[in-house]
């Protein structure tokens, strides 16, 4: 069974267990497309498109009445069979026996299903007539062959044999009370476990409508054959796939046009200023001594310069906020990608730092050094009498200032590099599965102390060490413009250029850190309200803040912060959860580092259990104090851009979105608001505020993709109040909960039933506790897109991402298929 990287199970269709031996529907259609490039800007000319056409036959092969008719739902999914066997050989005892305790993990049920997989091994029994905890192999494979069945009353038979333990027709609340903990801990609900008694009521009242004290198996076992046969119509099947296909070259411009005409424009000007250089240094009295390396040597120092220049552009935040937000630029030039051109260019200039210093050191010094007397004489004049070694050139100014800044750019590269840890290679993880290296001892011991290496590693590094260390880089520059003055072969002033390269962007750098100081101590904020959420596996700080009166931005922009008692000096940055109608400012942290950590523990109360939560007076004495910057633009703030938009976020990801979705929400009730007022003639005072005049979304998809349960917690009310406020189906909220087995799993039976009773009767979810109904695993992102691609045919639709780079690759790689001529769908996904 596929699972995602929390251990949760797909939502794929399709792709069970091989034991169950339905017939399916295959077969493809071929069909024949030409797809256009959208235009993306005025600016740029509508590309066509080139197309492979695709020819395929359908294949159908017929579907039994039987299967066609078996309602969906209560798999029992498990191992195929050659893995079974040897899972048996792996768990059975010395006897030759499977124990119970066991057989959960023998069939390819994980630990957490340890209490259900029980249930199951003894409801087998009693069928079977095996007393004991234990079976042989014979009996393990008899129980397998049960549990794989094809027909659905064969497997609800086993589900109620495992409820009713007593085979006397008659539930009890504590047998239901039972199957819930079961379920609920194979599915990591904790709270579902915990209010296990509550769930068991409930149902009770709803079963027993004749108060007998116990529900007849009749009755639930008709209530789980309603719920399958409803989970089967409301699924759509789907008989045949498009194989249409566009050239990889075209979707790959299509993607990343703007990324290439800088990219190309900027390795065109490298290229012109190395070529530069070289000729000119190649018409000199030095080349005749020293040859083609003081020219590459030249090439490359030019090309430095420019590079240690532009290299501080991208992280001037304010600067590309202001372009984003009050010019045009955008719309050809990629904003978003503003970090990774950063790393880029320090990736250029760690080559092209070797290639001078390679030069200088390999061939142009050995020349001087061994140059007669006749040769070197040009030369008297730029380095003086003849070196004899290399300590002639090192104990100068050009020498040790090249020296000290090689050594502080390899410290700070190298510890960003490592700043989100490193990873044993997966490679290590892939040779285990062969004997012979499953077996190895030496191998093993390889492997421990490699991994003990990296995480000791990892333990040194991180965004602190990455965050002071980059602070040596003001050395760096310091140097920089002393080595470009002290050179040995220019000696005019107009002609040393290097502080000419760095003028502009050091004083836009500095600036750009003056205003954040100003900015935040002239108007600041203070913490009004926090709420802390234990560790699942990592804690979240919501904190709420005063928003400060000149402080304007827009949902989907993200600001950094500043907490003098965990830190004096360092920045974070986070998204905004609260909506800028909203009269205070809120993030939310997630524990991910030493910094998080910190403040976390910082604005809870040490004797807290559970959450924490705590409201203060503003500006009180009593809390610590925060100080912020920002805003700062992101990809998510774009989505105003767009008629449609689907919002995707991944864990702490949503935090985002949330502010979308606010910001959608209060955006359609002021324009209701202000509708009603013209209709019926009323004054407009105190109205909703609204962006009226630039605000086009019309419909949004929200998912929310989360492993653990209790993240729910984190934007209950937000969700409450998005669903209380757009009640006309302007917004869909999907919340996923991808711990949660599918609802055709066995383990997910009861829970798929109590939630539906409990959201029909109380109006609220069980697994979330917001009045949005979740869903269970991974959402079947291609079913999404085709649902939304057929229901706004001819639109632009704007998806947006923040999360796990993972996603982001079935994200984009949706988006790029299911965009053709009349509908294109323009990935955006949110970096820090």
């Amino acid at each position: 069974m596929a699972t995602d990287d929390g251990g949760g199970p797909s939502n794929k269709r399709g792709g069970h267990w091989k034991n169950v031996r339905h017939n399916f529907l295959e077969g493809a259609s071929g069909s024949n497309q030409e797809l256009n490039l959208e235009k993306v800007s005025s600016r740029i000319q509508q590309l066509s498109k080139t197309l492979m056409h695709l020819n395929a036959l359908s294949k159908q092969q017929p579907v039994s009445a039987d299967a066609a008719a078996d309602p969906k739902g209560l798999k029992f999914n498990i191992s195929k069979d050659d893995d079974l066997n040897e899972q048996f050989e792996k768990f059975k005892d010395h006897n030759g026996l499977l124990q119970r305790s066991l057989f959960g993990e023998c069939i390819g049920m994980n630990k957490d299903s340890k209490d259900f997989a029980g249930d199951l091994f003894d409801s087998l029994c009693r069928r079977t007539n095996i007393s004991g905890n234990s079976i042989n192999k014979e009996q393990f494979k008899e129980f397998c062959a049960e549990i794989a069945n094809q027909s659905f009353d064969s497997r609800l038979q086993i589900y109620l044999d495992m409820i009713d333990k007593d085979k006397d027709g008659k539930i009890t609340k504590d047998e239901i009370k039972e199957i819930i903990a079961a379920s609920a801990s194979a599915n990591k609900l904790s709270t579902i476990k915990t209010d296990a008694d509550l769930y068991a009521t409930l149902i009770m009242e709803e079963l027993d409508m004749e108060k007998l004290g116990y529900i007849k198996i009749g009755k639930l076992e008709k209530a789980l054959k309603d719920a399958a046969t409803k989970n089967k119509r409301g699924e759509t099947q789907h008989l045949s796939k498009s194989s249409g296909q566009q050239s990889k070259m075209m979707r790959f411009l299509h993607d990343n046009w703007k990324r290439c005409w800088v990219v190309v424009l900027w390795i065109g000007i490298m290229v012109g200023l190395f070529t530069w250089k070289y000729i000119q240094y190649k018409h000199r009295a030095v080349y005749d001594v020293m040859g083609p390396c003081v020219c590459i040597a030249k090439g490359a120092a030019e090309t430095l310069k420019l590079n240690m220049a532009i290299m501080l552009l991208p992280v001037c935040r304010n600067t590309i906020t202001w372009l984003r937000n009050k010019t045009k630029l955008g719309a050809v030039v990629p904003f978003d990608d503003n970090i990774n051109f950063h790393q880029v260019i320090a990736a250029v200039i760690a080559i092209g730092v070797g290639l001078h210093a390679i030069t200088h050191l390999a061939c142009d010094f050995p020349r001087l050094i061994h140059a007669t007397e006749e040769e070197y004489k040009p030369m008297q004049h730029y380095f003086g009498d003849q070196p004899q070694n290399y300590w002639h050139f090192l104990k100068e100014v050009e020498g040790y200032t090249g020296i000290i800044m090689m050594v502080l750019m390899t410290i700070a590269f190298t510890l960003a590099w490592l700043r989100k840890g490193l990873k044993l290679p997966s490679i290590s993880n892939k040779l285990t599965r062969f004997n012979p290296f499953k077996n190895s001892k030496p191998f093993r011991a390889i492997g421990t102390k490699l991994t003990e290496f990296i995480t000791f590693l990892n333990k040194l590094t991180g965004f602190n060490v990455f965050w002071y260390s980059h602070h040596l880089l003001v050395i760096v520059y310091a140097l920089l413009i002393v080595h470009g003055i002290k050179l040995y072969l220019t000696k005019e002033w107009y002609k040393k250029t290097t502080w000419m390269y760095l003028a502009v962007p050091i004083s836009l750098y500095a600036c750009e850190r003056l205003i954040r100081t100003f900015r935040s101590r002239v108007d600041p904020t203070s913490v009004l309200k926090v709420d802390s959420y234990p560790s699942v596996p990592r804690g979240v700080l919501a904190l709420r803040m005063k928003k400060p009166k000149t402080f304007e931005f827009k949902s989907g922009e993200y600001i950094f912060v500043k907490c003098a008692a965990v830190s004096p000096f360092e920045w974070h940055p986070f998204s905004i959860t609260s909506a800028p109608g909203d009269d205070y400012l809120s993030v939310h942290i997630r524990e991910s580092g030493d910094w998080t950590k910190k403040i976390n523990q910082t604005f809870r109360d040490p004797n807290a259990t559970g959450i924490f939560r705590a409201d203060y007076p503003e500006d009180s004495p009593l809390v610590p104090k925060v100080i912020i910057d920002g805003p700062y633009g992101a990809p998510a703030q774009d989505y105003k851009n767009f008629e449609v938009v689907l919002l995707v976020g991944s864990g702490i990801g949503a935090t985002p979105m949330i502010s979308i979705v606010k910001d959608i929400a209060n955006n359609m009730k002021a324009k209701e608001e202000q509708e009603y007022a013209l209709e019926n003639g009323l004054q407009k005072d105190n109205l909703s505020p609204t962006r009226a005049h630039d605000f086009i979304t019309k419909r949004a998809y929200f998912y929310w993709v989360t492993k653990e349960q209790e993240s729910f917690a984190w934007f209950k009310d937000d969700m409450n109040e998005v669903a209380e406020t757009c009640k006309n189906g302007v917004i869909e909220i999907h919340n996923h909960c991808t711990s949660v087995f599918k609802e055709d799993d066995a383990r997910s039976t009861l829970i798929t039933m109590l939630q539906s009773l409990y959201h029909a009767k109380k109006g609220v979810d069980v697994v979330s506790g917001t009045r949005v109904k979740s869903h269970f695993a991974r959402p079947n992102w291609h079913d999404v897109y085709k649902g939304i691609a057929e229901n706004h045919k001819g639109s632009r639709i704007g998806v947006f991402y923040c999360g796990l780079p993972a996603l982001a690759k079935e994200l984009k790689k949706q988006a790029a298929y299911f965009t053709d001529q009349s509908t294109s769908f323009v990935f955006h996904k949110e970096n820090f």
